[in-house]
């Protein structure tokens, strides 16, 4: 039996949730919690799997995402739902409340705001960063590889394309199934 076709509008409900919940940052923990989650349209893996690739490719993370989400799950109708879930009802209200930063930015409510939300941002980042750590880092090796990458990029500050040069091999070859000796 299989599983019934997710509709475009839920693809598209889905994504705007996530864009709303969102605002400020914290979007790959909120893409995470609605994808993996609440949807259970992917599992942890193939998340974590998703959102390498869309990092590694260009344009915007999410946006990549909600393509290769909406994609998997009804083509092309499933990309464009997906997309414009994520950022049509998003771009509005930022229009609106770029105006009213503009009207407003020198109050101290409104820097007092803007701190608060940075905070909840970052708290947002880790909180993904934790869930799908637990679920994937779970040998020596996939340690080994996390420790080199959040050295090289959060300490040594090495460039994106040269860390993916030098550990994506590494991890693609860690990953590769093999035939097991018996």
């Amino acid at each position: 039996m299989s599983e019934p076709r997710v509709s475009t509008w839920r693809i598209a409900l889905t994504f705007n949730q996530i864009a709303l919940a969102s605002f400020g940052g914290g979007l790959s923990a909120w893409s995470r919690h609605m994808v993996v989650e609440r949807q259970r349209w992917m599992n942890d893996e193939e998340f974590l799997s998703a959102m390498t690739v869309c990092r590694v490719l260009p344009g915007a993370n999410q946006v990549n995402l909600a393509v290769f989400v909406g994609a998997r799950l009804r083509g092309a109708t499933g990309a464009i739902a997906a997309i414009l879930g994520l950022t049509a009802l998003p771009a509005l209200i930022v229009l609106a409340l770029g105006a009213l930063y503009t009207a407003h930015r020198d109050m101290p409510s409104v820097q007092a705001t803007l701190r608060g939300m940075t905070a909840a941002a970052v708290a947002l980042s880790l909180s993904m960063a934790y869930r799908t750590g637990r679920a994937c880092l779970t040998s020596p090796p996939a340690w080994a590889l996390f420790a080199a990458a959040l050295l090289a990029g959060a300490v040594l500050r090495t460039p994106l394309l040269a860390l993916l040069a030098v550990l994506a091999p590494l991890g693609m070859w860690w990953a590769w199934p093999r035939k097991v000796l018996s």
